[in-house]
């Protein structure tokens, strides 16, 4: 967040103004020089001494502020992250009286950041105090010159000269003000490319299957085995199984023993050593678009995005309204969003928070069977819902998925007395 906001704003509208300042003024007191030596080129020494001095002080200053720039920078991202969690978990918060536990952990990170800020503001005033005082030996050095070098010169070509050159220190320090803040803003360009080098997600796939893929759902593992990071600990080892089309498996197991990792290979958001076939095409040689857009997800925690209700429905616009409200009937939200004034195009705020869990767990539920993909994954969805939901989830898999291969993660015991066959993962094996 801090560098979608804070440094894109820097790199957008400081840096330009910056780099502008500085080659103006640069320009300008490059001909401003040459205007007084022009006068008196005896002046062109204090020029360019003054010149190296305000260079040497820019070095100096550059080595401190740019680190602490850049510390500033990186203090600030925790703010924002515990502004965003604690905005988030705001009732549980109050539930459990957490806030001056909450209110502490702020302090501390803006202490840190305000730290950081207030000894690069302190840094800057200094660089600008040791300027001034060079600006001023300069005027004296430039004065001393007419009257102890230069006994000829006129008295107007004199004045020109010190006003030229009070002129010039002024350029010449804020030129060096500007050239110095111009390298701390590209600490924000640094910040910002780290993200730009991320690696993204490598699909290089071209192979197409067939239009009705997958037309039966039919998931295989061989010797699957799957890590999140390349020095990683294997959190699936040696996986196989068979799940047949139109079967309902029920996968449990105790916290870490790999229950979302199968999802999340499946959904090939990790790289994996091994096979995964689903109606006996490798999904490695699948485009990842085609991969998930072919496979329905009910999460633990329902996302809906900003926006209107019709395109987190329909996100491309490829059914029809007839379907969309069809849809809603199926879970019970017709008459809910029949009730907004914009019906389907009414607005959706950041997550959805118009909605309750319930509600939004159930336009994920309907967005599944507007999509009638062959295979659904349910990942403990109904674990943050009242039981009336949690009974009409349950009655509307059954009806509407009855053709489909279904697996659900479950932490409830009822939400896999329907299925099939259960799956016991422990420690990344399937045990039973």
């Amino acid at each position: 967040l801090n560098r979608f906001s804070k440094d894109m704003n820097q790199v957008d509208e400081v840096l330009p103004a910056t780099m502008i300042d500085t080659i103006q003024n640069g320009l300008t007191a490059l001909f401003t020089s040459l205007v007084v030596a022009t006068v008196n080129p005896w002046m062109m020494i204090p020029t360019v001494v003054i010149l190296f001095i305000f260079y040497y002080l820019r070095m100096i200053y550059i080595a401190t502020s740019r680190d602490v720039k850049r510390i500033e920078g990186t203090t600030r991202s925790p703010i924002y992250s515990h502004l965003s969690t604690s905005l988030h978990g705001l009732t549980t918060i109050r539930a459990f009286g957490a806030q001056n536990i909450l209110k502490k952990e702020y302090d501390q990170h803006q202490n840190k950041n305000s730290s950081a800020f207030i000894t690069f503001i302190a840094i800057g005033r200094c660089f600008g105090m040791w300027l001034d005082a060079q600006c001023c030996l300069y005027i004296f050095f430039v004065t001393m010159s007419f009257l102890f070098f230069d006994f000829d010169t006129l008295g107007g070509f004199v004045g020109l000269s010190i006003t030229q050159s009070l002129s010039l220190t002024g350029m010449l320090q804020w030129g060096i003000r500007q050239w110095s803040e111009l390298e701390n803003a590209m600490t924000c360009v640094e910040r910002i490319k780290e993200y730009i080098d991320v690696v993204p997600e490598n699909d290089t796939n071209t192979k197409d299957p067939p239009k009705d893929w997958p037309n039966e759902g039919k998931i295989t593992f061989k010797d699957f085995s799957l890590k999140y990071s390349a020095d990683g600990p294997t959190v699936l080892k040696n996986l196989n199984l068979s799940i047949k089309n139109k079967e309902k498996v029920g996968i449990v197991g105790r916290t870490g023993a790999g229950k979302s990792s199968i999802i999340n290979a499946l959904f090939r958001l990790a790289e994996n050593n091994g096979i995964i076939e689903i109606d006996g095409i490798n999904t490695k040689i699948v485009k990842l678009e085609r991969l998930r857009a072919n496979i329905s997800i009910i999460p633990q925690e329902p996302v809906l995005f900003s926006g209107s209700l019709r395109k987190n429905l329909d996100p491309f616009d490829e059914f029809s309204d007839a379907l969309l409200w069809n849809a809603l009937e199926e879970v019970e939200l017709k008459e809910t969003v029949s009730d907004l004034p914009l019906g389907l195009e009414s607005k959706m705020t950041e997550g959805g928070k118009n909605f309750s869990v319930g509600q939004r767990q159930l336009v994920c539920l309907a967005r599944a069977i507007i999509r009638r993909n062959k295979i659904l994954v349910m990942d403990e969805a109904t674990a943050n819902v009242d039981p009336h939901t949690d009974a009409l989830i349950q009655v509307t898999i059954r009806k509407k998925f009855n053709d489909c291969t279904v697996l659900t993660i479950a932490h409830r015991l009822h939400t896999i007395m329907d299925s099939d066959k259960v799956l016991v993962m422990d420690a990344g094996k399937a045990v039973e």
